[in-house]
């Protein structure tokens, strides 16, 4: 047990530190981001959003990604965004990887549950042009080839921040606001 101690104290901490304020989703001087998606959200849809994601066939880098929105740093869920198991109470589909062909037809039965307007968001680099998996025997790349894309956020993987302003783009579409109104 000695041993094991004195090389946590000589390694020190290794894990990357907090985002600094202005990056960070949970506020500091000014808004940000997440202070951006709730009012956006709220502006655009009077309630909170419910998204479904679908891992297609990713490295699960973005998975990671998404998960860490759920984090106290960025705590999206105290802003309005769920994540709920059913395309039919989604709002809004998050889709990683680039599509494998063993999950097209789940993704396409994904996409045909949700309810209109059926707003699809494509994350990360595999999902907006099928990466370096790219279109193969195993692979039909990225995920607008399966399904229509409303918006592509790019990256390998993308940071939690840029997740957000993707949702948020997504949201402010004219066929989203056509579809939830502004109240």
């Amino acid at each position: 047990m000695l041993k094991i101690l004195q090389q946590i104290r000589r390694t020190g901490i290794v894990t990357e530190a907090a985002p600094p304020a202005g990056e960070a989703a949970d506020g500091g001087d000014g808004p940000g981001p997440r202070d951006d998606l709730a009012s956006g959200i709220l502006a655009i849809m009077g309630r909170a959003l419910c998204i479904r994601a679908v891992d297609a066939g990713s490295c699960n880098g973005c998975e990671l990604e998404m998960q860490a929105l759920i984090n106290p740093i960025y705590n999206i869920e105290g802003r309005g965004i769920r994540f709920v198991a059913s395309p039919r109470h989604a709002d809004l589909l998050l889709v990683t990887g680039p599509v494998s062909r063993h999950m097209e037809r789940a993704l396409q039965r994904t996409y045909a549950a949700t309810a209109d307007p059926k707003l699809v968001v494509a994350l990360g680099d595999c999902g907006c042009t099928g990466g370096i998996f790219g279109e193969s025997a195993a692979s039909l790349g990225r995920v607008a080839n399966v399904i229509p894309v409303d918006v592509a956020i790019p990256g390998c993987p993308p940071s939690p921040t840029r997740i957000l302003s993707g949702i948020l783009a997504a949201i402010s579409s004219p066929r989203a606001a056509r579809h939830f109104g502004s109240t």
